[in-house]
């Protein structure tokens, strides 16, 4: 799951089982770096609660996005 920086920016979340309150299934999220997360095979993103947490790698694909995309995500957050 990681691009040429150690880290994908955004992912799309695949899976929400077991945190479908916390993970809505299509959206995009955007990945807050955590080297000690990866290392166990855990994505830390920003959830629906406002919150930095854990998930599994698997729940999630990396996307890339142009650069104006992921300023205008940037920008709505």
């Amino acid at each position: 799951m990681r691009r040429r920086n150690n880290h994908p920016r955004f992912v799309v979340c695949v899976k929400n089982t077991r945190y479908r309150a916390s993970l809505e299934l299509r959206k995009i999220y955007e990945v807050v770096p955590d080297e000690q997360a990866a290392a166990r095979h855990f994505v830390r993103i920003v959830d629906e609660s406002g919150e930095g947490y854990l998930y599994p790698e698997s729940y999630f694909l990396p996307i890339e996005l142009s650069k104006r995309t992921e300023k205008l995500l940037r920008l709505a957050s």
